[in-house]
């Protein structure tokens, strides 16, 4: 029978047709594989977009699971964008591929319901000329009976314009005095640039990280070319507009009950070289155990790590300071501290964090499958992590509650756990050499052990510092983009506009909106009412009506 199905036609026209019947089935076979490889897509996409739904969920309900959730998140909303881009083009090759022949069925993929999209956007009817004539019998007698609308999400791009502002003069025909109307304020010097155009290229360079060059050169392939130096000037102009809202920010967050503290390394150029400062953070927010009181964020520059900075900054604070073990913290703690005494909590995720390195299953699990050498695991440190995690488990279910029953929780809950965790430690500790990473991890908690048990008896301490923690990782990102400083006052400028920034984001604000609006109405704002500017005061709503009126 092979030998029937391989024997070759003799004549020219059986020869065709086996040929075109080859091609057929070959075509057959290459849609039916388009249309798999399009199923398989799909199905993969859809796992992505399961996973990094469940991951944003569980992220949103319990905090971070791990101490790489936020990476994890971003990395499965990648891995899902690649995996839909793949399926749309799989998608359209099998189409393609089943329209060359009559026996496979195309694949359309199964897409969710699209979204309504916002009501207050603008809508732009257009309306395809009807048909003259019956496209049936020719006749012309045509009448309405309905229509049908798609709906297209479009954007239109930026659009530049001049704005004249015009002062007429006027002479009195009795006096001959010349009347005109008064010059308006403006936000930078000779005004050349109007409050949205400021903002824009202060959120920019502040907020999404891209430094002046980059943006004079977009600017000019828009047909807008502005000088380097016109731009740079503005910032600084727009910098000191701002000084009088920054240290209204200042005041509130050295006002608080307890501040969060940390700080981070920025780049500054130097004589041939770049020398490391560093960025410092005092995050405000009073929202976990249910403070009214709205959040904000304080941003101060340095050359150095000296301890003298921490000093200085907080030289007029007195509450509850939230920090890692940053020796430059310590004087700080001392009993004489002016004008009152600051009390030491510690971050149990710092605690947390070398135990995490040695009882990383997942992490193994990745280097073995790339080939890659296994982290020793320990037992000892797998057991810390998860008795650290009972008490954030904890944590999470007396989020916003009061300071009262915060404390009151966390005395029937979280104190045996945390006694049976000193009692754990010691016993193990005993056991290992001085000189063993466990050692100096325990070492690490039980020398600092007042100030790691601090939130139990005071429920306005939280557990972590992951407060400034979050506020810093926006220059931790930024610098991958800027690479560093210019200079030590263009790390203060970059400080001011962080801690205006970051505030405006904490309170749920658009930053640039903000910016626009304030540099509108700074100039000639009542000095006793600059209150009225701050980020959490302000909503779009009173910023349309202030400058209607």
């Amino acid at each position: 029978m092979n030998a029937e199905r391989n024997a070759v036609p003799d004549d020219m026209a059986a020869l065709k047709e086996a040929l075109a019947a080859e091609r057929a089935r070959g075509l057959e076979i290459a849609a039916e594989l388009a249309v798999a490889r399009a199923k398989a897509s799909e199905d993969s996409a859809l796992i992505a977009q399961q996973k990094l739904q469940i991951a944003k969920l569980r992220h949103q309900i319990y905090g971070q699971r791990s101490e790489r959730s936020s990476r994890l998140i971003e990395q499965l909303a990648l891995t899902f964008e690649e995996l839909e881009a793949d399926a749309t083009e799989d998608e359209l090759s099998a189409e393609q591929a089943a329209a060359s022949t009559t026996t496979v069925r195309g694949f359309t993929r199964k897409r969710a319901e699209r979204q309504t999209f916002p009501e207050h956007l603008p809508r732009e009817r257009v309306v395809i000329n009807p048909p003259s004539e019956c496209a049936c019998c020719g006749g012309n007698r045509l009448r309405k009976i309905g229509e049908d609308m798609t709906r297209t999400l479009e954007a239109v791009p930026r659009q530049w314009k001049v704005v004249e502002t015009v002062r007429e003069k006027f002479s009195c025909r009795d006096c001959e005095k010349i009347s005109q109307a008064p010059a308006p304020f403006h936000a930078v010097a000779r005004g050349w640039a109007g409050p949205s155009l400021l903002a824009m290229i202060m959120f920019e360079k502040f907020g999404q990280h891209q430094p002046l060059n980059r943006q004079a050169a977009r600017y000019a392939l828009e047909g807008v070319p502005i000088a380097l130096s016109t731009m740079a000037d503005a910032v600084g102009s727009v910098c000191a507009s701002l000084e009088p809202l920054l240290r209204r920010v200042e005041a509130h967050v050295m006002a608080a009950e307890r501040l969060h503290a940390d700080d981070t390394t920025v780049p500054v150029l130097a004589k041939g070289k770049t020398d490391t400062g560093r960025c410092w953070i005092y995050v405000r927010d009073d929202r976990p155990f249910g403070g009214a009181d709205p959040p904000a964020a304080m941003f101060y520059y340095s050359r150095d790590r000296r301890s003298e900075h921490p000093q200085a900054h907080l030289a007029g604070y007195a509450g509850i300071l939230q920090a890692d073990a940053y020796e430059g913290y310590s004087q700080l703690y001392l009993a004489g501290h002016r004008p009152g005494p600051i009390r030491e909590a510690a971050c149990w995720v710092h605690a947390r964090r070398p135990f995490f390195i040695m009882a990383d299953i997942e992490e193994n699990a990745r280097r073995k499958a790339s080939g890659k050498k296994d982290i020793p695991l320990s037992p000892i440190a797998i057991e810390m992590v998860q008795r650290i995690d009972a008490l954030f488990e904890i944590e999470r279910s007396i989020n916003g509650t009061s300071a009262e029953e915060r404390v009151r929780v966390r005395q029937a809950l979280s104190l045996p756990l945390v006694e049976d965790l000193q009692v754990y430690m010691r016993e193990q500790l005993a056991r290992l050499s001085r000189g063993h990473d466990l050692a100096k991890a325990f070492n690490y908690i039980l020398k600092r052990w007042p100030s790691f048990t601090a939130f139990l008896d005071d429920g306005r301490i939280c557990l972590s510092n992951n407060a400034a923690e979050r506020g810093l990782r926006g220059i931790a990102l930024g610098r991958k983009s800027w690479l560093f400083c210019g200079s030590d006052r263009g790390g203060r400028r970059a400080a001011a506009m962080y801690s205006l920034i970051v505030t405006a984001k904490m309170n749920g604000i658009d930053p640039q909106a903000w910016l626009a609006d304030v540099l509108a109405r700074i100039a000639s704002h009542p000095a006793h009412r600059l209150d009225e500017l701050l980020p959490w005061k302000w909503t779009l709503a009173s910023a349309l009506s202030a400058r209607a009126a």
